[in-house]
């Protein structure tokens, strides 16, 4: 959830990132008394179901018909995106790559092939652990209807997972598969793609305040017209409760959780995000928010999280300056980066509530 309210998060500021936020927080209430506001000047606003998720748009302008322009532009930008993206549309490029690219290589346009080439950076930097090759496992779950693949259907596919399988070629912008049986999903990193192409139509538009959303993933441009974007944390199962609250500006950050789509059934927890090292649910994080200049950055990480768990993952944020991050772990407790963590001697959060997928009379991982 966010917010243009100029309230100060919860949380002491730590080092590193906290800082920078903190200085942003106190800067921008000297500019909320300072700045100019334009005649007829206003912020328009527009949500929408695009890439099967709520595309939301808000932006400030001084004039209606280019606002309306601008927020035009972005949602074209989704419906392009999903057109060649989509794994759901049989005619998109991503899916002529899935029918295709084990018998030959399957060339695409350049925007598909450098986001699958990023999709292998991020797959190398977290150890395997961001994969879109997992998509053929994924393909045998169905959330929605509470189907579950057997431990035997996952065994015979997951062989055809692994990121290492992938055969790009740079020169002639092609994809091809190693083996019969794969496939790959973008639904990791397209949405955070978007909203970053999505801010660099509304910068080429002149628009200076904004911020854009597709589902879980969002980003903003400049502040709230004075003060800082307030950015809630909400608990993953409970989201009346908010766990901390976030300023920023010019900054995107991406939450995933574990309370999506999920489904209990037969006393077992099964969650969307899967673990490329086995096709099961991972479940080693219930929330993970992560912090970082660019959309595309933070959606990948926040879903590696749920694979490595908060300790691995923390000690890669901790290792990348313009990373933070705030997870919640099965147990209910919030643990931050280190540009993010209160210092010594400050009240910790309380526990969160237990899940509501989780079976009871057990834990919360089920």
């Amino acid at each position: 959830m966010i917010s243009g309210e100029g309230m100060r998060p919860p949380m002491p500021a730590g080092a590193g990132g906290a800082v920078r936020r903190l200085a942003a927080l106190v800067g921008s209430m000297l500019c909320l008394a300072i700045a100019p506001v334009p005649a007829h000047a206003a912020w328009y606003s527009r949500t929408q179901a695009i890439m099967d998720t709520r595309i939301y748009v808000e932006l400030w302008d001084t004039n209606a018909k280019h606002a309306n322009a601008a927020i035009d532009a972005v949602m074209a930008e989704m419906h392009h995106v999903d057109d060649v993206m989509s794994d759901f549309k049989p005619d998109s490029e991503l899916s002529r790559i899935n029918e295709q690219a084990a018998r030959h290589p399957v060339v695409v346009r350049p925007e598909l092939y450098d986001l699958i080439k990023l999709s292998t950076q991020y797959s190398k930097m977290t150890d395997g652990a961001f994969d879109i090759t997992v998509e053929s496992v994924w393909r045998l779950y169905h959330f929605r209807r509470h189907i579950h693949p057997t431990d035997a259907q996952i065994q015979a596919l997951l062989p055809t997972v692994g990121w290492r399988q992938l055969i790009l070629d740079d020169r002639h912008h092609s994809v091809r598969f190693a083996r019969p049986g794969m496939a790959i999903g973008l639904g990791g990193i397209a949405k955070g793609y978007v909203v970053d192409r999505s801010i660099e139509i509304l910068k080429r538009m002149g628009i200076q305040h904004a911020i854009v959303t597709a589902g879980g993933d969002s980003r903003l441009l400049g502040d709230h017209r004075g003060r800082p974007w307030m950015v809630a944390i909400m608990d993953p199962w409970d989201l009346r409760k908010v766990v901390t609250m976030i300023p920023l500006s010019n900054e995107a950050i991406s939450t995933s959780g574990d309370y999506y789509r999920g489904f209990v059934q037969n006393g077992k927890r099964y969650d969307h995000i899967l673990s490329p090292f086995t096709g099961h649910s991972a479940q080693l994080v219930r929330s993970a928010s992560v912090i970082a200049p660019t959309a595309t950055q933070t959606d990948g990480m926040s879903k590696t999280a749920f694979v490595l768990g908060p300790q691995k993952t923390l000690a890669i944020i901790d290792r990348m300056p313009q990373y933070d991050a705030v997870l919640i772990d099965p147990e209910g407790r919030v643990i931050y980066s280190k540009g993010l963590a209160p210092p010594p001697g400050a009240p910790q959060p309380a526990p969160a509530p237990e899940s509501p997928l989780a079976v009871q009379g057990q834990g919360p991982t089920g």
